[in-house]
């Protein structure tokens, strides 16, 4: 783990002050973690009673002179002890944190450390208490997590490839594909399967055994003839139940959010 003064891309200072979080000063330190989960445990560890800091993973925006930034590497004793205390504390808030650092949002970080400090403080489970902003914050960034895993259980669309292997490009808001992957392992034993997160680059793989995760940069796709056809077909049944003078896109938007319509054959 190495420390520095910098002055370089790492987060904004302003845009990081949310609920519980601390107000921004010019000796606060930033923790700078990689995404993973051990290693935001181990900046758990290292920031727990520095109340002037903050755990972050984005890297793309401008902190302030005289921030301190703390790179993270991964610690398994520091990871574990901090896994221990929670579990002794409040086993099923592991599962919530790991849920939480797999959301999209720029603070995921910081309202988990924000929520850890309540348990702690607490000396157990805190969800319960719906007037604290870490948890209300907690609460909503998981319900989002679980809510797109649910949604996508029924949106997500295979294509099938020219090797007859089934197909499925997303882009999910959040980090949910390893998540993903087994209800669709359990619904379709018996074939093969690739879900591909196009925004991360990642892909869960199944042969009909087991799942496998893979980097998937650059993967292409060539569909068979079946899948061709049956697409050319969709879309020609679409356009013909699809009353032009009576326009039903609102109603549309309602059953799937126009962000996922770009996966689908009859919006192509």
């Amino acid at each position: 783990m190495s420390s520095r003064k910098n002055s370089t891309p790492a987060v904004t200072a302003g845009a990081v002050v949310r609920g519980n979080a601390p107000s921004v000063h010019s000796d606060m330190t930033y923790y700078l973690v990689d995404g993973s989960e051990d290693c935001f445990f181990t900046a758990v560890f290292d920031a727990f009673t520095d109340k002037n800091s903050i755990i972050t993973s984005e890297k793309n925006v401008q902190i302030g002179l005289g921030f301190n930034l703390v790179e993270v590497k991964a610690d398994s004793e520091k990871c574990g002890r901090v896994k221990k205390k929670l579990g002794a504390l409040d086993k099923p808030c592991l599962e919530d944190i790991g849920l939480v650092l797999r959301s999209c949002d720029a603070l995921k970080e910081q309202t988990a450390l924000d929520y850890i400090r309540l348990i702690i403080s607490q000396k157990g489970a805190v969800r319960g208490m719906l007037a604290e902003p870490a948890v209300i914050e907690m609460i909503s960034l998981r319900d989002k997590v679980t809510g797109e895993i649910h949604k996508f259980k029924g949106f997500l669309r295979f294509i099938e490839n020219a090797e007859g292997v089934m197909y499925a490009p997303y882009s999910p808001d959040n980090d949910i594909t390893d998540l993903l992957a087994p209800h669709f392992a359990r619904r379709f034993s018996a074939l093969r399967f690739v879900i591909h997160d196009i925004k991360r680059k990642k892909a869960a793989m199944y042969d009909g055994n087991e799942i496998i995760m893979c980097d998937a940069d650059g993967a292409e796709i060539y569909l068979s003839e079946y899948q061709q056809r049956f697409e050319e077909l969709w879309r020609q049944y679409y356009k013909s139940v699809n009353i032009e003078s009576r326009p039903h896109e609102k109603q549309m938007k309602g059953y799937m959010p126009v962000r996922y319509w770009k996966f689908l054959p009859e919006k192509k």
